[in-house]
C-alpha cells in the first residue's frame, strides 16, 4: 500500500483549523508535484476504515467542470461550438428557449430551473429533456444568473447526442484516460465498495455509499447526470490539475474559455465560468468549485498564478451543534494553499 505524502506545514495548519470527527480528505499540489493527500477521520465507521489519499468519494456538483471540459473538446474538435443555439442539437425547441446557447447552459445563464425533483428519482435522457423544454423560465435566455443543475443535464445530453458516445464513455476516453484518471467516473472504474466512502448525516447516521441510492444501470439518473453524482478520488483529483497544467485534455484556448469570468455573480464574491466560480484577487486569479448534498461536502480550487491545487473532501460535512464545514469553506481552502507557499 502506497504511503500518502503529508506536508507539515498543512499538516498543521489541518490539526488546529478541523474539528475532530468527520472524514476528510485533504490533497494539495504546486505545479506537477502532489506535495498532500492525507486522510483524517474514517471513511467507514463500522469497518474502522480511515480516510485516506485514495478513498473514492462523490465529488458532487465539482462533475460540472469534467462537463464544461467535454463540451469545450467537442469544440476544440469542430462538432460543436459555445454559441450554437441547443435547437442545432436537441431538435424541435419550444419558442420560449430556442434562443438558449450552450454558453448560457455553462454560465447558468439559460434561465431553466434548478432541478425538476430530487437527485435519486429516475429519470430517463429523454425524460430529462422533456421536463427541462416543459419547464417555466426563471428569466429569459442569457439576462440573469441562477444556478441549474437541470443546465449541466442538458449538456451530458448535447455530449452524448453529438459525441454519439454515452456521457461516462465520452469523458473516460477523452478526458481521464489522456489525465492518467483510473478512479474517475459513475460506473466504468469497476469499484471496490470497500475503498469508496460511506456518508453521515447531521445526526451521524449513516447513509450508505453513492451507489448504494437509486442507480440506474449506468450511474446515476438524469437528474445528477452530468451536474453532479460523479466518484473521485483526491490522487485523480491531482492528476485532473496537472492535465489542466499542460495541454493533454484541453488547449490553451479552450482553457481560457474554462477559467474566463464569464458572468458576474455578486452573491458567489466573483464570476461564474464554465463550471468554475472564477476571483480575481491579489492572489491573482481563483477557480473554485464546490460541491455538495445533505450528507457530504467537497471544494476544488486551482491558484492560477502560481499553479496551487487545493481539493478536500468530506463524508460527514455536518453535526448538529458541533460543526458544519460549509462555514469557512473557502478560508480552509486558502489556508491550505498558503501552507505550500510559506
Amino acid at each position: 500500500m502506497r504511503r500518502d505524502p503529508v506536508d507539515r506545514a498543512v499538516d498543521r495548519y489541518l490539526d488546529k483549523t478541523l474539528p475532530k470527527g468527520p472524514g476528510i480528505t485533504v490533497a494539495a499540489a504546486r505545479g506537477g508535484e502532489l506535495r498532500h493527500c492525507a486522510g483524517r477521520g474514517l471513511a467507514d465507521r463500522a469497518k474502522k476504515t480511515p480516510a485516506t489519499c485514495d478513498t473514492v468519494y462523490d465529488i458532487m456538483s465539482i462533475t460540472k467542470q469534467f462537463t464544461a471540459a467535454a463540451v469545450l473538446r467537442l469544440e476544440t474538435d469542430g462538432r460543436l461550438r459555445t454559441s450554437d443555439r441547443i435547437g442545432a442539437y436537441l431538435g424541435r425547441v419550444p419558442e420560449d428557449k430556442r434562443g438558449i446557447t450552450l454558453h448560457q447552459l455553462l454560465t447558468h445563464t439559460a434561465g431553466l430551473p434548478e432541478s425538476l425533483g430530487d437527485d435519486y428519482d429516475p429519470l430517463s435522457r429523454a425524460g430529462l429533456l422533456a421536463g427541462a423544454m416543459k419547464a417555466r423560465l426563471r428569466s429569459a435566455p442569457g439576462k440573469e444568473f441562477h444556478y441549474s443543475n437541470v443546465g449541466y443535464s442538458v449538456l451530458a445530453a448535447v455530449v452524448e447526442k453529438v459525441s454519439g458516445l454515452r456521457y461516462e464513455h465520452f469523458l473516460a476516453e477523452r478526458l481521464f484516460r489522456p489525465a492518467g484518471m483510473t478512479r474517475t467516473g459513475y460506473v466504468l472504474p469497476s469499484w471496490d465498495r470497500a475503498r469508496v466512502a460511506v456518508e453521515y448525516d447531521r445526526n451521524g447516521r449513516a447513509q450508505g455509499r453513492p451507489m448504494d441510492h437509486p442507480w440506474a444501470p449506468d450511474g446515476p439518473s438524469w437528474n445528477l447526470r452530468g451536474n453532479g453524482g460523479m466518484l473521485s478520488t483526491a490522487r485523480d483529483m491531482f492528476r485532473w490539475h496537472r492535465a489542466l497544467m499542460g495541454d493533454t485534455v484541453l488547449s490553451e484556448a479552450a482553457k481560457r474559455k474554462l477559467f474566463a469570468p464569464h458572468v458576474r455573480v455578486p452573491e458567489l464574491d466573483g464570476s461564474y465560468g464554465y463550471g468554475w466560480v472564477v476571483i480575481d484577487s491579489d492572489d491573482g486569479r481563483v477557480a473554485w468549485h464546490d460541491g455538495g448534498n445533505d450528507w457530504s461536502l467537497a471544494t476544488v480550487a486551482e491558484f492560477r498564478r502560481d499553479k496551487i491545487m487545493v481539493f478536500w473532501v468530506s463524508n460527514h460535512a455536518y453535526q448538529k451543534g458541533k460543526w458544519n464545514l460549509e462555514d469557512g469553506q473557502l478560508e480552509l481552502t486558502r489556508g491550505v494553499s498558503a501552507g505550500l507557499t510559506r
